[in-house]
């Protein structure tokens, strides 16, 4: 995957070396990162520079870098239970109150749960039947949270009235929510008194959504993100940057939380100098080994490998690399070496390389966007091979996002010689994305030169995002973020709101606990040893952090499209953020900069 052509005398995976006293070099300012050949897309100013408003456009990407890019090989782009809710009895809205006393006037009282078994929940005349699965009628405490503050306690803020789903305790059932601060210090079905009040009737509440495959938060996508409901941004695809300046660069300035990964296929050529097809020679390898351990010192969590784009990687490089993963119990994030079905090279054998890797090392492994890397034509058959190394006792898991269309740039690996037989398409299947111009046999050639990013429109069989969707341990994540040119995959934008209203509501693949569960609860098991922050995430718990999101579930649903992929998503009516409301009533709050860095434990 690349962006630019490269220019001449710039060998493939070669690059100028940095001043030496300039320790923010940004690899990658304006990437965008889509299924096949994401490589990082945030664009962002230089790290050092200035903050800038996150609401302005974020600075051109510099030929010299988009050229490294492309040597690269970096071609980016990057009915349930919810079905039984009828229209809401009141709309959700804010208000400042006076203080209230428990039970006072002024604040809708949820009714009690019994201890066990089914109650009802006034959503609609139907009264949809919601079952406590909790033991004690409410969700558990995060181990050393506080006391519940005495009934006459002035919360910051609370959220009343709503439908609470944890997914991580499957306590499903009406609930208020006390908020001091940014945590949670309640969850409860007393009355809360508090200086501002969500009502939440005919709404639900659940955990912000944590979005595992993301890339930089740059000052445009991220404000998609949080449109979508995400309130974690993880970079697990791969920063194109070091850790130093990745966490300098958007610590206090962006509206979401965000962490990243260290990223093999991008830091192999822009610090060695290693070209795509080249093996390492044994010096470059220790100076990778010693480059992987100073980068997870300084916050990395995991590493992330794209053998498709750098196939010069060798298997024994991997499994040296991910020996240093394993012993900090860190995970190995593999967007896999082989996408399609026939051979030589196939899709099985690359999802049977990252088990080879993961038997010799003891190390966890997660294979990213399983549905268009790995799986796609296979999938029955790819997630045999991954529940079989599970039964065996490897930690393995993966992700997919909700679409039945993969998107890269025409510059990138996926559109060699051969592409039409190797992924069952043809020009007429590829639209460019920020765009309605579908490619003809005619105009393909203008739009490669260009390194236009398209959508593979049909590339993924739909059969196989509802196959995986099955599996308790596929979650979903969008291995994209907008940018300010717009030629992205939509799932940037949409892919937390779509799982919702398309696979759970309107065709009930997956019920709302078990979706919201992938949005949530899943990818921050799958970082949580890595990143002691996120033990605080994910949850609606007493001790918990309050990010947080409320929709409707009636309405909620992804706008965004391949014509219009910055479209925001509709039916989120609230996303809070470290107790902050950076999205109140469906408008986003630009003055919110809440999120914090999310390092590793190293």
């Amino acid at each position: 995957m690349g962006t630019d052509a490269a220019s001449p005398g710039t060998p493939p995976g070669r690059r100028a070396r940095p001043d030496a006293a300039d320790p923010d070099i940004e690899p990658d300012p304006h990437v965008e990162a889509d299924p096949e050949p994401e490589a990082g897309q945030a664009s962002r100013p230089r790290a050092g520079a200035a903050p800038a408003d996150l609401a302005a456009p974020a600075e051109e990407l510099s030929r010299q870098r988009r050229n490294l890019l492309l040597g690269l090989g970096l071609g980016v782009f990057n009915v349930a239970a919810i079905r039984r809710l009828g229209p809401s009895q009141a709309g959700t809205g804010t208000r400042a109150t006076e203080a209230v006393p428990a039970g006072g006037a002024g604040i809708e009282q949820a009714p009690a749960p019994s201890p066990s078994g089914p109650v009802t929940v006034p959503f609609d005349p139907a009264e949809a039947e919601v079952r406590l699965t909790s033991g004690s009628g409410l969700p558990p405490a995060l181990a050393g949270a506080a006391d519940q503050p005495p009934a006459d306690h002035r919360y910051d803020l609370a959220i009343v009235g709503g439908r609470v789903i944890d997914p991580d305790s499957r306590f499903d059932g009406l609930a208020n929510i006390g908020i001091d601060g940014g945590t949670i210090t309640a969850v409860t079905t007393e009355a809360l008194s508090a200086d501002r009040v969500i009502d939440a009737s005919g709404r639900i509440v659940a955990p912000g959504f944590v979005d595992l495959l993301s890339y930089e938060p740059n000052p445009f996508g991220v404000w998609l993100k949080l449109a979508d409901g995400v309130t974690t941004n993880l970079a697990m695809h791969g920063v194109n940057n070091y850790a130093e300046a990745f966490f300098r660069r958007y610590e206090n300035v962006t509206p979401i939380h965000f962490g990243g990964a260290f990223h093999h296929h991008f830091l192999r050529g822009f610090d060695l100098e290693a070209g795509i097809e080249d093996a390492l020679t044994g010096g470059q390898q220790r100076s990778l080994e010693a480059l992987v351990r100073t980068n997870l010192a300084q916050g990395f969590a995991g590493i992330s490998f794209s053998p498709e784009y750098s196939p010069g990687t060798t298997t024994e490089e991997m499994i040296r690399l991910a020996r240093l993963a394993e012993a900090r119990g860190h995970v190995c994030f593999f967007h896999v070496r082989h996408s399609d079905p026939d051979p030589p090279g196939t899709s099985l054998e690359a999802i049977g390389e990252v088990l080879t890797i993961a038997r010799a090392t003891g190390a966890a492994v997660h294979i990213e966007h399983l549905s268009s890397t790995g799986g796609t034509f296979v999938m029955g058959r790819a997630l045999d091979l991954l529940n079989q190394a599970r039964a065996d006792g490897i930690d393995a898991t993966a992700c997919l996002y909700p679409y039945d269309f993969w998107g890269t740039f025409l510059g990138s690996s996926r559109f060699a010689l051969g592409w039409q037989e190797r992924y069952r398409l043809s020009e007429s299947d590829l639209q460019v994305a920020g765009t309605a111009d579908r490619l003809t046999e005619d105009t393909f050639g203008a739009a490669l030169r260009d390194n236009k990013l398209v959508a593979a429109l049909g590339s993924i069989p739909e059969d196989d995002i509802r196959l995986a969707l099955a599996e308790p341990w596929v979650m979903v994540a969008s291995d994209a973020i907008i940018t300010e040119a717009r030629n992205n995959h939509p799932r940037g934008a949409g892919t937390f709101a779509r799982t919702i209203g398309h696979y759970v509501r309107d065709l009930g693949v997956l019920d709302l606990m078990d979706g919201l569960a992938k949005l949530t609860i899943l990818p921050t098991r799958r970082v949580e040893a890595m990143i002691p922050a996120m033990a605080a995430k994910g949850r609606v718990q007493r001790g918990a952090d309050a990010d947080l999101v409320v929709f409707d579930p009636r309405t909620i649903g992804d706008r965004a499209t391949v014509e219009e992929p910055a479209a925001p998503s509709v039916g989120i009516d609230h996303v809070l953020v470290a107790g902050q409301l950076a999205l109140h009533d469906g408008q986003v709050d630009r003055t919110i900069s809440a999120g914090t860095a999310l390092r590793s434990d190293y």
